[in-house]
């Protein structure tokens, strides 16, 4: 019983990330082809069976190269979006600096909003229920089917401290996501360990 999380592909980083709709550039749609088409090439390996994303459309953008490689279909999730902040999401990098000076993540008190988003304490309350939600599906269901859900760089850092017990803060230290690299989670003798850690072999891999 496997889960593989994946962050999406690489977006335009002269906006703000978070709730932002804007979708990914086109190197970002590059990795992801390459990412659906060695998961195809390696089925046998990977065996997914579902895909889950993350609504919002760098997600979306990823997911779907990744589905039409699989020949999946790709249910959405407002479950997995990244932290809600608030009114500067997809806003220029410049304009929030002019507007919201000083306004970073790590800079917020953990039950300190983003203006009109979240918390980094609701954040994480948030990522940790889907995730149970999630692994008791799995568990309750007896699935032995691999699923893999498309999400987002914070998400994934809030996961690697779950599944290794770790407190968690937006200043603790960062478990390294990139674009979209393979986070494997498997459910070995009753609990969930992280057993592959930001795989991005698909980006240099020989296609077979």
């Amino acid at each position: 019983m496997t889960i593989y999380f994946v962050r999406h592909g690489k977006d335009d980083e002269g906006f703000r990330g978070g709730w932002s709709q804007r979708g990914l550039i086109t190197e970002g749609y590059r990795q992801s082809e390459k990412l659906g088409r060695y998961l195809r090439e390696r089925q046998d390996e990977w065996a997914i069976h579902r895909i889950v994303s993350s609504d919002l459309q760098r997600a979306l953008d990823t997911a779907g190269e990744i589905g039409r490689e699989l020949a999946l279909p790709v249910e959405t999730s407002r479950a997995w979006r990244e932290m809600n902040n608030g009114v500067i999401a997809g806003m220029p990098n410049e304009i929030v600096n002019e507007r919201f000076p000083g306004l970073y993540f790590s800079r917020l008190r953990m039950d300190e909003p983003y203006p009109g988003g979240e918390s980094p304490a609701a954040f994480h309350a948030r990522i940790a229920e889907a995730f149970q939600v999630l692994c008791e599906e799995q568990a309750a269901g007896g699935h032995e089917d691999n699923v893999l859900i498309v999400t987002h760089g914070g998400v994934i850092n809030i996961l690697y401290h779950l599944c290794k017990g770790m407190a968690w803060t937006n200043v603790t230290h960062r478990f390294t996501a990139a674009y979209t690299s393979i986070h494997k989670v498997e459910y070995l003798d009753g609990t969930w360990h992280v057993t592959l850690e930001n795989c991005t072999d698909h980006l240099s891999a020989p296609l077979l």
